[in-house]
């Protein structure tokens, strides 16, 4: 059962280097995404088009609202030059006029969800500075990364009582490119297919929690997505989690150590991998990976020691176990970097909107205003709420809505 040493430095971190900006008119502006999402209305009696009414959503989230009252104040302060460019109807002799509340209110609660979600994803994704460029070589760079995780959005209850669940996958660089509402009755597992399908995930790492280490997905992503996966294994495949368990990781070579002090706790990381060229009843799994977890809280002193398993395609010449270790810390980004924001940022979890479509609605709106301002180079998500709040064209420049 070899084992390979590697690299400490993990080779995801140097394709940012060779990612590009979108060109002006490259690739279809947020308008013309929003254009593709079905109007759930009449058509007798719509005074203002859907696109118009998404887009002004989406200027008021970027500039700091939190509700749908808070986006039609927005939209009603807003000078009659940005509704001209978001697509406002001139009808009255002032010029264009904002959507009221209520208009606001029905469009958000019954919009397609799932098309809304993919016109804001595709407009993300399209601007990812991880992109291939059209002509890339899948054997000359390193592999993009995308992470795929739930979150329940706390505040939203349904009329049955059950609470609104959200997947979704974020890039490496803390884009969302696709989300979907877990139906009441169902859980993760049956959305991750119908999640990723339209994605271009060719070479790409998909990471996942156990819930998603299925057989089924695995197929999926390496048999016709011509992606990649790294799968942690938990007691929902006994069979599997005892095997590797059983392996003689005494014999194998420690070859990634790390330690990080943050949140009040002392981690070191110690990751071992092997080959295993057969015995592993997992569709392509190549290597498997071995991460003990000694953490010490700083204040008490308590340590606690965790073994946790994975099983991934890629073999030890496409990632060594420093990028295996990188990756598997970068999957717990999207808590960070997405779930964490909305929720302190966005006080998304005591947010009261809770009817039709409009909780997972404003979770797109959130995940777009974040991946704006990221890609602006903006780390800092409520000091750019903030600047973006003081000046009512800001949020059409950072939307690229001329």
């Amino acid at each position: 059962m070899p084992a390979r040493s590697s690299s400490p430095i993990p080779a995801g971190l140097g394709w940012l280097a060779t990612g590009r900006p979108a060109e002006p008119g490259e690739h279809p502006q947020l308008l013309d995404r929003l254009a593709t999402v079905p109007d759930p209305r009449r058509a007798k009696g719509r005074r203002h088009p859907l696109a118009f009414v998404l887009a002004l959503a989406a200027c008021a989230v970027l500039a700091g609202a939190k509700s749908l009252t808070a986006i039609a104040e927005w939209a009603a302060d807003a000078p009659a030059a940005v509704l001209t460019a978001l697509g406002g109807p001139s009808r009255e002799p002032a010029g264009p006029t904002a959507p009221t509340e209520a208009t606001v209110r029905r469009i958000l609660q019954r919009v397609d969800g799932d098309a809304f979600d993919a016109a804001i994803g595709a407009w993300l994704a399209a601007r990812d500075p991880d992109r291939p460029p059209p002509d890339h070589d899948l054997g000359r760079r390193a592999r993009r990364s995308l992470a795929v995780d739930g979150k329940t959005v706390r505040g939203a209850r349904r009329v049955d009582g059950t609470q609104v669940h959200l997947l979704a996958a974020m890039t490496g660089t803390g884009l969302v490119a696709a989300q979907r509402e877990v139906g009441a009755k169902t859980n993760e597992i049956t959305v991750f297919r119908p999640m990723l399908v339209d994605l271009d995930l060719a070479d790409t790492v998909v990471t996942f929690d156990a819930l998603h280490s299925q057989t089924a997905h695995a197929r999926f992503l390496v048999e016709e997505k011509k992606a990649h996966y790294i799968a942690m294994i938990k007691g929902n495949q006994p069979l599997l989690h005892q095997h590797l368990k059983q392996l003689p990781w005494r014999e194998v070579p420690l070859l990634d150590k790390t330690r990080a002090t943050e949140h009040g706790r002392d981690e070191i990381r110690r990751v071992k991998t092997c080959t295993v060229t057969r015995g592993l009843d997992f569709p392509h799994a190549a290597q498997a990976v071995q991460i003990v977890r000694r953490r010490r809280t700083v204040t008490t002193g308590k340590v606690t020691l965790e073994r946790v398993y994975a099983v991934t395609d890629l073999t030890a010449e496409q990632a060594d176990a420093p990028e295996i270790a990188h990756r598997v810390r970068e999957h717990w980004g999207i808590e960070n970097k997405i779930h964490h924001v909305r929720d302190t940022t966005f006080a998304e979890d005591a947010s009261r909107v809770r009817t039709g479509t409009a909780p997972r609605a404003m979770a797109a709106l959130r995940n777009l205003a974040i991946g704006a301002l990221r890609l602006t180079g903006c780390d800092n998500i409520a000091a750019g709420l903030r600047k973006h709040s003081r000046d009512a064209t800001r949020p059409l420049a950072t939307l690229g809505i001329t």
